[in-house]
């Protein structure tokens, strides 16, 4: 193994050999412990959108500054994955690196992926419920609402290339988020690293999968039940097939931005032929 540089951080191969190790782990998690680590996963994304919606909805901040504020309270969403311990699907695209080492199997790869990403849409689904019950957006005379059903509308009507791309680029930063988290030595090392990338991501309007799950769905719930129609925002096009169309680009995009672009740049550049017999 090699030396960590300094006393402040590990090194990319000492990083690389912790992500094949938890990569292992993750995979062979009972079906039980891996399905409530990612129900609490897409509860803790739903954290980060209300913590977004929230701070965004406020028209007295300039937008820049709305964007930067923004994205930095959704970071909550993956600070709680990373800290508190939960399977997120974005995240696991990591396990692409055990599994090209030969430490996993491809049916456990996918085994993962399959039950985290559902799980994971259960507690994204669970916190709108109770947001929705719990009347949250309401406050602000209701802008919070509309800030909901804004965020959903233009989501839904970018075109499926568009979406695509932006839950590449989406996913590269979360990933990079938790490459860095991995180099840190401690919490605040680990929460500081999150913050940047994750930050990043939001602000520029990228496409996360997950955090879809609990933004459009809201904000459909409140326009098709409650009746919220912002001025000036286009709503007719916000229906379910186009949450799904969204839902399943961004899904394609951050498949990619991970698994490709992160774990398999990364893993060319650190690894050599696959080593050990496929579990």
């Amino acid at each position: 193994m090699a030396t960590s540089l300094g006393t402040d951080l590990y090194s990319p191969q000492e990083i690389i050999d912790k992500l094949e190790n938890v990569g292992v782990v993750k995979a062979n998690l009972p079906f039980r412990q891996m399905a409530m680590l990612a129900l609490l996963a897409g509860a803790f994304i739903g954290f980060g959108g209300l913590f977004f919606v929230l701070v965004t909805s406020d028209p007295g901040l300039p937008w820049a500054m709305s964007r930067l504020v923004g994205g930095m309270a959704f970071s909550l969403g993956l600070i709680l994955v990373v800290v508190a311990g939960a399977e997120l699907f974005t995240g696991n695209t990591f396990l692409v690196m055990a599994w090209a080492e030969g430490r996993i199997s491809l049916n456990l790869l996918l085994r993962n992926w399959a039950i985290v990403y559902g799980a994971n849409v259960v507690g994204a689904l669970a916190m709108v419920v109770l947001v929705w019950l719990s009347h949250h957006p309401e406050m602000n005379h209701g802008a919070i609402a509309d800030n909901y059903v804004r965020i959903a509308a233009a989501k839904v009507s970018a075109p499926f290339g568009a979406i695509f791309v932006k839950g590449l680029l989406c996913n590269a930063l979360v990933c990079l988020a938790v490459w860095l988290a991995y180099a840190g030595r401690s919490v605040t090392d680990k929460i500081l690293a999150i913050l940047f990338p994750v930050s990043a991501f939001v602000a520029a309007g990228f496409e996360h999968c997950i955090a879809n799950f609990y933004l459009i769905p809201l904000g459909l719930l409140l326009h098709l039940v409650d009746g919220v129609s912002p001025a000036g925002v286009a709503v007719d096009g916000l229906t379910v097939a186009a949450a799904a169309r969204n839902i399943f680009a961004a899904t394609l995009g951050n498949i990619v931005g991970g698994s490709v672009m992160v774990a398999g740049v990364y893993y060319i550049t650190f690894r050599g032929a696959p080593r050990g017999p496929r579990a």
